[in-house]
Parts: C-alpha cells; structure tokens; sequence
C-alpha cells in the first residue's frame, strides 16, 4: 500500500488521497504516532516545519500570528530531545527518512558561528502567507524548512544587498516549486559550512503528470515472448552468447531475455495499463531526477528585472550547485544493496576487465546518452581484437621477410662503397650509404608488401564498425524502448540557456519602444555577426599558431642537427638522427597535449560568445570547434612528415632556404615512413597515456590530496566524519559533470590515429586497444565513485560524432593512399622491378633511386669544411632522386624515371580510393541497417499495441452498454430519455422483466 510509505506527517488532501487510491489514515497503521490523533487537523495542515530539539517553544517565534492551540507540528516528533534525528537514515531520503530526495540545490549561506547549526525561523508575514497559499492547494506540499527572520538575519549578518537578493530570489523561486507540487526541505545545519542544502522530493501526482507531459515510455501490464530469429546470424549469435557466457556480468539475473514488457507513454487517464502494484518502483531514481529537473527548468522566478530559471540562478551564483543523488554507498559494511555499488562491481572494478559492460544496468542508472557512450566504446573495442590481430600479423611478417629483403641487404652491403652528400651545410660531412643499415632494416617493418593489404583491411574495418555500431544501436533503441523517440521529444526538453535569455532581455530593454508588443523578441544573425567574425579570426589565429609550431620544431631539428654533427663528443655524433627523431617527437608531444588544454578553453570561450539558443545547439557548436582546433593539433605534425619533408628539399647546389639559412631537412634513404612511425607511435602513446589516463586518474586524487592537507582532521577523524555525513553531503564532495564531450574527444582523435595513418604504424590498433580497455574501467570508475550523477539524457544515437567518425573513415581511405603512394617506397619497387630491373628482380634498385653530384658545382660556403673526413677525396656524391647525371646535357634535371613512378604514384591513389571506397559501400548495402529480428520485433509490438487498446475500447463498450442497461431496468422513468447506444447493436431489455 502507499500509504504505509508515505512519512509520518505527510499531509494528504483528502481528496488527492482519494484520486491516488489511498485509504485514508487509520490510528491502527501507525499505533505509535500520537500526531496520527487527529486526522482532520493533519490535513488542514499541509505545512510542516522541521524543529530541532534546541528550540521547541514555538510559539514565542509566531506570537503574532494567528492562534495555532488546534494545530501540530507533525515533524516535532522526528528529533529527539539532543536534537538528533529519531530516523537517522543517511541514505538520499528526507529527515522523516522515507521519501527520497530527487534532487539537490546547493547554495551558500553566511551566518554567524553561534547560529549556524540552529535552524532558522520565518518571518510572521512569510509565514502566514506561505500558510495560506499552503492551505487554497489541492495537491500535497513538501516543507521548507523555517526561513531566517530578515530582521534577526539584519543584525547578525554583515549587511551585503547581493547576497539578499539572492537569498530573495531563492525564496521566489521555492515559492513556485511548490506551487508545481514538489516538495521541498532545507538543510542548513549541515556538517559543511557555509552552504546550505534544499532537497527536493516528487510526489507521486507530480510524477505522473510529468511523465504524461514528457511522453515517457513506461512499461505496461503486457508481456510478450521475443522470439529469436531462425536464421543462420541468429543461430550463430546464439551460441556465441552461451560460448561467451562467463564474460557476461552478473546483473539483472532474474529477469529472462526472452520477456520484453509492452511500452507506451504514460498517461493518467490509461493508468490501468501499467503495473502501478509498487508505485515507488515504478518510477526508478533516474526518472524521477529527470522529472524533477525539467520541472526545475520550466520553473521561472518573475520578480527580478528579468525571468531567470534554474540555468540562470545557476549561473548568477543565486544557487552554486544542482544534482541528483547516487543511490548509496559504494564501501562500507553498511552499504546496503544499490545499483550503484552493483556498478562498482561488475563494471567499475579493474579486476572484472575481461567482462562485458552491463550497459542496460549502466542505462537505468545513467541514462539512455550515458550508456549510448559506453555502448560505443564498447563496440569500438571489441572491434579493435580482429584489427590488432592483423596489425601484428603484418608487423612480424615485416619481422621475419628483414633478411630476405634485397634493398636493405644493398645499403647493408659494405661492398657498395657508395659515398652520400652531406646533410647539412658546412657542418656536414660525405658520409657512408651503409650507415644507413638500421634505419633501412627497421624500415621494412613498416613498409611492406603487407602494409598495402593492411590498408585495405582497415578501410574496410571502418565501414564494418560503422555498420556493426549502426545495428548495436537500432537494437538497444528496441531495448530500451526508444523507437519511436523523435524531434518532438527532443524539442519539447531543450529549453533556452541562461546566456540566450539575458541577451534577448538586453535587447528587449533596448528596443522597448520600437518593437510591437505582439512580436517575439530573438537574437538574429546580426545580433551574432560580431561573435561570428571573432570566431573565425580566432579559429584561423589558433590554426596559424598550430602551423608556426609546427614550423619551429622544424628549426629546431634543422638547427640541432647542425650542433650535434659539430660536435666533438664521439656519442652525440654517433646517434644523431635517432636524437632528433626523439627529441623531436617528444616536444611535438609536449606542445599537444598543452595546446589541448589551451584549444579546449578557446572553443568554449567562442561558442559562448555565439550565444546559442539552445543546449543542443551549444553543444554541437562547441564540439565542431573543438575537434577542428584538436585535430589540426593533433596532426600537422604527422602529416608534415607524410606529405612534405623531404620534397621541399631541392638537389644538391640548389638547396632550398628558409628563415635565412636554415635547409630544409631531408628524408634518410629509407624514407620518411620510420620517422612518421616514431612520431605516431610517442604521439599516439604519449597522449593515451599522460593526456588521458595519467591526468584522469592523478589530477582526482592530486585534489583530494591537498583537500586532505588543508583539513585539520586525521585520517580517522575524516573517516568517522565521512561515516555521518548524509548522501547529499556526500555527492556535494564530487566533481560536477560536465558532459560526454571529453571522452568522445579522446576517443575520435584515437580512431584517426588508428584509421588515418595506419600504413605507416600497423601497431596502432593494438595500442588502441590496450588503451580502450583499461579506458572503459577508468571511466567507469570515475562516473561512479568521483563525479555526481549526471542528469538521465535520453538519445537515440551519438549524434554528431557519428558524422564525425564517417567522415574520418573516409578521409581514411584517400590519406592511406598518399601514405602508400608517396611515402612509402612501394611505388617505386614496383616500377622497378617491371620495368627497370634486368633480371626482374629488386636487385640494382638503390643505384637506381640514387642520382650523382659533382662536388664542385656546390654553391659558395655550402662546401663541407672537413672533405677529407672519410680519409679521401671526393668528387662525386650521390643523393636520393630522380635526376639526371652532371655529364649529361640537362644536368640535375628531373629524369623521365621520376615522371614515370610519378603516373605511377597518382594512378595507385586513383585506382586504390575508387577500389575501396566501392568495396565498402558494397559492404554498406549488404549488412542492412537494422537486424531483421529487431524489425519483427517492432513490427509485432506495434499489433500488439494496437490489440491491447482495442481490448480496452471493447470493454470500455461493454462497460457502458451494461450500465446503460442497467439504467434502463432499474429506473423505467428514464425511458424516454433514450440513451445513446453503441453502434454495433441495440441493448437488449429481454431480461429486464
């Protein structure tokens, strides 16, 4: 019964008790109260005011108001005569300890030491209106706990008009809360100080008239069999599920798969429809924080210059937080059963990292966009196993061809006694081709005939993903009965922000006079224009900076390869090129993750600037500039290496200057692919590891580190304190949510690593995947034990990141045909051996790529200063390209081999972007969208929607043609009358005789 829920003191109208189906109160239900011994008084009564054991004299603070000898206070009984509480429950529930707390506005409070633990009283005329207002509403209230006197609250407390008008604000905007039908209670004596509390609870009739107003799919009565489909897929799905059974968490055990409740917006009038046998599990805590925060953002306080909802008191500091609750305690022997410590379990625990994520517990806790998020990682890294797989199988194959590779045995071949160009001017010397060795041996792991195949598969990986994800979610959208969620659904809960409503107020103000009391006031694209241009100026300023980075790293390797050639210590000379390979590479790192940060804070100053209307808006803004800003960030670096060092070079004699004489840098013999190699791998590494997961898991505890500092109590005494602080204490403590932008980030600039450049690194996705797993965990735990319960989003899809990650797989495809074509050697192997080579094998290919310089054509004061370092003379160097001889009539001409392998180059990328992208839409149009079980499922739901209100419009009709039936037997005067009759058939009166 709900009664027997309902907290001693609840006051029930006695009609609102009647239209909820309670019994009315009866002293035999609680023998123990004596308040219960006047019923009628109690429902007269529907103000309570919560008084600690300190002041019990009440009727000294309401001297002056109307007299109060036949009227309790129903909630004096909660507090024992130390003023503790009778009901010492720390859980999310009021003082009564039994209705749960929904949500939470936090505020600050200023009040003088020796008051602050004694509650506050209300003002004689606040109360006496509060009281009638109270006493003219049909619907239940909550209490607010006493207010301060203006008056005592004038002499204590320093005089600060901003802070009254706040506390003004706050009183206006509970006023109307309660007008809405919630309830509410203060907590000012809390354990924290200078913050106070207001918690607030959704009765039942709030609850459903919410729920009818947001359209809220609640399950009904009907159940039905899902049938598994018969074909081959399903077959194989299924035994994959028993194969795989040990990795499925341990939740919701008692509930079989094969038993779906029929779904359908909730509606007071069908309230018979739905399983209402437990009211207070029908509407689990995420539904009923979801409620109370719409009806949170519907709510406006009026008597300020302008409306101000939530958002807006958020912002203007009226309130300093708002959350919904966790459920309980994680640890702890008295941590009772929750969702949340079953979280902690089976999915925040790194012990259970070969598991699957119990997404549907992850939603009914989370949410529908909370757990969409982790779906996807999910899929993600589930279908990172086969690509890792692959990446090392082409790897070791790279491993083990290395001997048998006929290029890198030439280099290595001391017996070719080639003599190289310097590197650099002046401070460079000739040096030995087979110095090269290791460079050209590592080399070949990376850029193989395997490496071509491997891009291949990953494009087509991509297109796999992208339609697995496609089918994973039109399945839970069937799950979790969200098929027919659409735009109206999604309008109807995107309110205004705070920002877009103070402009259009700025703007009314301004323009008062001049625009027609009927027209709506909005902010147009000229109201925006000046935000607009910023935003571009900036974004290009901040691509520039990237570049200009970029550009110094550049110098920086040019000119400290210059220093370590000149230097005189044998070990700096010796490891040259993996120095500044190095040392480059973990500057570039160093500069990302910093101008992350830096970007990150410039996208959102931007977007705000833009004042989007909506939070939907806002927030697609916000995460266009963001990724443009990240991933130009993330990858001029790598694309500078895989596109244009190396051919911004010039020929000896002709060497190309920049910033005076700084030569651009070139490639080592083997290419530039070992250096993109390098740069992925400590980029790709480097972020994962510092930028997501070290600051992840050490800037939390570095906080509660220096929190712990700063406390006066040891660890025993904040322990024992941590014990006895209530659950919205508790949740005040952890970090604020601030949406599933960041991980989605992280996670797409790791799927461009993975996709874009894979040619180039084959070990990306076991990276990726390594990565993703202890990343799942991670975030697990800091969504259940660090941050505050998010707010319950429903959503149908990812949203834009979806587009994001088609695009990206897309630009996959060409950019690995770049890759392949013009950075790897494979081109030019393969020109080789069909058309240059003698024997048709790669034998004779490095003399081939190599063109001859004559020392004395180089330009003035580039020469060498030590020419005779390799103890003889030179007079003829050679360097890596495509030219003609000096003894020929066009010396250090482009040759026609280099126009040759360069239509070869373009026709590879021609012919591999066409080939892949049309085996991947082929891919595309053969795995339909949605599985065809799911489609049968949707189908008969809706007949048997349709039959289930069929039924019911038949027996409403029997219903109705029995009464008038029986009107028409019992009551012959009523005859003439001729009541309506149904259509199908005329009542019969045979046995009315």
């Amino acid at each position: 019964m709900e009664q027997q829920d309902e907290p001693v003191g609840r006051l029930n109208h006695h009609d609102s008790a009647e239209e909820l189906g309670s019994p009315p109160f009866s002293s035999c239900e609680h023998s123990g109260s004596p308040q219960l011994e006047e019923p009628a008084k109690m429902r007269r009564n529907d103000h309570y005011l919560p008084v600690p054991g300190e002041e019990k004299n009440l009727d000294v603070d309401f001297a002056s108001t109307k007299p109060r000898s036949k009227e309790s206070i129903p909630l004096k009984n909660l507090y024992a005569d130390d003023g503790s509480p009778l009901y010492p429950h720390l859980g999310p529930y009021f003082s009564d300890g039994r209705r749960r707390v929904d949500y939470v506005l936090a505020y600050q409070i200023q009040k003088p030491n020796s008051i602050r633990r004694q509650s506050s009283r209300f003002g004689d005329t606040n109360f006496i209106r509060r009281l009638r207002r109270s006493l003219s509403m049909r619907s239940s209230r909550a209490p607010l706990q006493p207010k301060e006197d203006p008056e005592i609250a004038a002499q204590e407390q320093r005089t600060d008009y901003h802070e009254d008008d706040k506390r003004f604000r706050r009183e206006e905007f509970e006023e109307n809360l309660l007008e809405t039908g919630l309830e509410l209670e203060k907590d000012e004596g809390c354990k924290i100080p200078g913050i106070g509390f207001l918690k607030i609870h959704a009765p039942w009739n709030v609850l459903c008239r919410e729920a009818e107003f947001m359209k809220l799919k609640m399950p009904t009565k009907k159940v039905y069999d899902v049938k598994q489909g018969s074909n081959v897929v399903e077959k194989i799905r299924l035994f994959i599920h028993k194969v795989t059974a040990p990795l499925h968490p341990k939740v919701d055990a008692n509930r079989p798969d094969s038993v779906k409740s029929l779904s359908h917006p909730f509606s007071r009038e069908k309230q018979h429809l739905f399983d209402l046998s437990d009211r207070d599990k029908f509407f689990d805590s995420k539904t009923r924080s979801s409620i109370v925060y719409e009806v949170l953002k519907r709510t406006r306080c009026t008597k300020a210059k302008y409306s101000m909802g939530i958002t807006s008191l958020l912002a203007n500091g009226v309130y300093t937080s708002a959350y919904p609750l966790h459920d309980g305690d994680i640890e702890g022997v008295n941590a009772e059963p929750n969702d949340r410590k079953l979280l902690y379990e089976e999915w925040a625990s790194y012990s259970v990292f070969y598991k699957y994520q119990p997404i549907g517990l992850i939603r009914k806790y989370f949410g529908e966009k909370v757990g969409l998020y982790f779906a996807w990682l999910g899929v993600y890294t589930q279908m990172l196993i086969p690509a890792a797989i692959v990446g090392v199988i082409v790897f070791l194959y790279g491993c083990a061809t290395v001997d048998d590779n006929i290029p890198s045995m030439e280099i290595c071949d001391p017996r070719n006694n080639i003599t190289m160009c310097p590197l650099c001017d002046r401070a460079c010397s000739y040096w030995k081709l087979v110095t090269a060795c290791g460079t050209a041996r590592a080399s070949h792991l990376f850029d193989n005939p395997a490496t071509v195949f491997f891009s291949i598969f990953m494009a087509l990986w991509a297109v796999l993903f992208m339609e697995h994800w496609k089918r994973r979610q039109m399945r839970l959208n069937y799950i979790w009965d969200l098929t027919g969620f659409g735009e109206e659904e999604e309008a109807l809960k995107d309110h205004n922000r705070a920002e877009y409503e103070f402009r259009v107020m700025q703007k009314t103000m301004k323009q008062e006079h001049s625009i027609p009391k009927d027209e709506k006031v909005k902010l147009t694209c000229t109201d925006r224009m000046p935000a607009y241009l910023t935003t571009v100026v900036m974004m290009c300023f901040m691509i520039t900076v990237t570049f200009a980075i970029v550009f110094g790293v550049i110098l920086y390797r040019i000119s400290i390869k210059a220093a370590l050639h000149m230097s005189t210590y044998p070990a700096a000379r010796s490891n040259i090129r993996a120095t500044v390979k190095t040392t480059a590479a973990i500057i570039n790192l160093i500069v990302i993750i910093i101008l992350d940060e830096i970007y990150a804070a410039i996208a959102r100053w931007l977007t705000t600037l833009e004042v989007p209307k909506t939070d939907k808006s806002f927030e697609e803004r916000l995460i266009f500039k963001t990724f443009i800003l990240k991933f130009v960030n993330a990858f001029t670096p790598i694309v500078y290496l895989a596109f244009f060092r190396g051919r911004l070079v010039g020929r000896p004699g002709n060497y190309l200057y920049v910033v005076g004489s700084y030569r651009m840098e070139e490639c080592a013999h083997a290419g530039c692919l070992m250096e993109l190699c390098i740069q992925l791998c400590i980029t790709m590494l480097g972020k994962q590891l510092i930028q997501n997961n070290l600051f992840e898991i050490g800037i939390p505890k570095l906080k509660k580190l220096l929190r712990k500092r700063k406390s006066d109590l040891d660890s025993k005494q904040e322990e024992e304190l941590n014990k006895s602080l209530h659950r919205h204490e508790k949740d005040h403590f952890l970090g604020p949510f601030v949406g599933l932008s960041p991980e989605y980030m992280e996670m797409i600039i790791q799927f461009g690593m993975v996709t874009l450049f894979v040619a180039s690194f084959p070990l990306a996705p076991l990276f990726a995947l390594l990565n993703n797993i202890i990343e799942i965990r991670l975030d697990a735990k800091k969504f259940v034990m660090e941050l505050r319960r998010p707010i319950a989003a429903k959503a149908k899809d990812i949203g834009i990141w979806y587009n994001l990650l088609r695009g990206l797989s897309k630009v996959a495809v060409i950019v690995n045909a770049f890759v392949i074509s013009f950075t790897s050697d494979f081109i030019p192997r393969l020109v080789y051996q069909y058309t240059y080579s003698p024997d048709g094998t790669m034998h004779g290919f490095i003399g081939h790529t190599l063109s001859y310089f004559n020392v004395s054509d180089f330009q003035p004061g580039t020469d060498p200063l030590q020419p005779m370092h390799l103890g003889y003379k030179v007079d003829v160097c050679r360097y890596k390209d495509y030219r003609e001889p000096p003894w020929s009539n066009t010396p250090y001409e482009l040759s026609k081999e280099f126009w040759a392998i360069l239509a070869a180059r373009l026709a590879f990328v021609i012919v591999f972007q066409n080939v892949v992208m049309l085996m991947s839409d082929f891919v595309d149009w053969l795995i339909p969208d949605i599985p065809k079980d799911i489609s049968l499922q949707i189908h008969k739901e809706k007949i048997l929607m349709v039959e289930l209100f069929m039924k019911e419009e038949q027996g409403k009709r029997l219903a109705a043609r029995d009464k008038d039936g029986q009107d028409n037997c019992t009551s012959p005067s009523s005859a003439n009358e001729s009541p309506p009759q149904p259509r199908s058939r005329p009542v019969s009166h045979a046995n009315c005789c």
